[in-house]
């Protein structure tokens, strides 16, 4: 029997705050992977709100994680990374078949595999301001892991400040922001370039069917070879050259996902 997966990301991070109000009911298709109803942080609204562990189920039904491009060197160990959506931006592959995480194991991330930031990040994240450059600390309204009411898990706020817990939270969404950045002038310059080609994995899987994942670029090595030395001087500069090399090595994880 053959099966085919399609890998097709969201090419947002950050919701707006206009979709992010307190009362929204509906999700807009913009909003990010695994998010279902990103609210913006208040003091007055969420006073009481508090935030408990519940281990990783939230990512368990997704086959694909955004990466971002300072991930490449950890993620590369333990999945293939390849460039998706009309961006071409780079993904981690955590299963081979969709709403299949292979590293979420009752509910926990598989101990000693990497976790890539954007589960890290998770139930918070950035909502863009109506200036062009702002953002707003917003956190996923419907995650599991959120306590409207009673003692369990560590607070959002302290009186009208901010907890610990929500100061770092800031810090780390402000970090993942620098590097969405960076990680989509990576992509494009890979793109611009036209070192990308589409690729599919067709596999065996343990039980004997095969299967095959569409929708995905890989960086040719050819092509990569052919760029002008002056191109890969200024790759290496920048901080790309390595990346790429992290992502081809990658690609023999492809073997592990079926077999694991």
């Amino acid at each position: 029997m053959n099966t085919d997966t399609s890998l097709a990301p969201d090419t947002g991070d950050e919701v707006d705050t206009a979709s992010a109000a307190a009362d929204s009911i509906t999700a807009p298709a913009s909003w990010p992977m695994l998010y279902r109803r990103p609210v913006v942080l208040s003091s007055q609204l969420h006073a009481h709100w508090r935030v408990r562990q519940t281990g990783a189920a939230f990512a368990a039904g997704s086959h694909s994680i955004p990466l971002m491009i300072g991930e490449f060197a950890d993620a590369s160990r333990v999945y293939p990374l390849v460039f998706a959506g009309p961006e071409h931006l780079p993904i981690a592959v955590l299963g081979l078949e969709a709403q299949q995480n292979r590293f979420v194991i009752a509910d926990q991330w598989q101990a000693g595999a990497y976790i890539p930031a954007y589960v890290r990040r998770y139930p918070f994240v950035f909502a863009r301001t109506t200036d062009p450059d702002g953002y707003v600390l917003a956190i996923d309204a419907d995650a599991d892991m959120i306590v409207r009411e009673g003692d369990e898990g560590q607070p959002l706020f302290e009186g009208d400040q901010p907890s610990a817990m929500t100061r770092h939270a800031l810090q780390f969404c402000e970090a993942f922001t620098r590097e969405d950045i960076a990680t989509r002038a990576f992509s494009a310059a890979l793109a611009e370039a036209g070192v990308l080609i589409e690729r599919q994995a067709d596999v065996v899987l343990a039980d004997g069917r095969r299967h095959s994942l569409q929708g995905f670029h890989v960086v040719d090595p050819a092509r990569l070879d052919a760029l002008p030395d002056a191109t890969l001087v200024h790759w290496h500069h920048q901080g790309w050259l390595a990346p790429v090399y992290f992502h081809l090595a990658s690609l023999g994880r492809f073997a592990d996902l079926a077999t694991g």
